[in-house]
């Protein structure tokens, strides 16, 4: 009898810690389904958010746009990212909002947003441009050393078969010659036309190369 009843306790134990457990995965489930779904909404207000400011962008982009749309446009982005910053409408945001400060002749500004859209997460194309306009954020200070800098780590992540391969080269290559070292220079476009030897820039890359290897001699 009392190891039946024994027996019986720890059962009775055993199935209320079988239910303790079963009620906290219950409540995890709940509070990761929450998340989830609290996530969902926002990040689709976020991109709503986003959307709504498309067309101040777009009058605010270019060189014949006023100073007024530009700083409106401006205000609209950094207001989506104040409100909307965790989503994935913040990397974008910040690439535009760079794009517009660049233009508007703040390049510490510029720069300041395009390594948020870094930070933030920026992916494909949206990545590749943003880590560019770091880099020509610095061109525009003068800054080559940096610019080199900048353009050294894009080259490092693109791979010869994507679209922007080129154009990463070509601005590291420019950088370089701006900073004085044209040895670097030509060892970068000799690199560009190697690894992409269909290039439809290939006379003027060699042309460069010429230009900076009399510059040499």
């Amino acid at each position: 009898p009392a190891v039946t009843d024994l027996a019986v306790v720890l059962g009775s134990r055993g199935a209320r810690l079988g239910y303790k457990i079963a009620g906290v995965v219950a409540v995890v489930a709940a509070l990761v389904l929450a998340v989830w779904l609290w996530m969902r909404t926002e990040d689709a207000r976020g991109q709503a958010a986003l959307a709504a400011s498309a067309d101040l962008v777009q009058q605010a982009d270019g060189p014949l746009a006023t100073g007024d749309a530009r700083q409106k446009a401006i205000a609209a982005l950094q207001q989506v990212l104040a409100q909307h910053g965790r989503t994935s409408a913040a990397p974008v945001a910040a690439y535009q909002l760079g794009n517009l400060q660049y233009q508007s002749g703040d390049y510490a500004a510029a720069r300041g947003a395009y390594e948020l859209a870094l930070a933030k997460g920026a992916a494909g194309s949206v990545r590749t441009l943003a880590a560019s306009g770091v880099g020509y954020t610095w061109e525009a200070q003068k800054n080559y050393a940096n610019a080199v800098t900048a353009y050294e780590a894009l080259v490092r992540q693109e791979s010869p078969r994507q679209f922007f391969f080129e154009e990463a080269l070509l601005d590291l290559a420019r950088a370089q010659a701006l900073a004085g070292k044209p040895t670097d220079a030509v060892a970068t476009y000799e690199r560009l036309l190697k690894e992409a030897p269909d290039t439809r820039r290939a006379g003027d890359v060699r042309a460069r190369i010429a230009e900076l290897q009399a510059k040499r001699s």
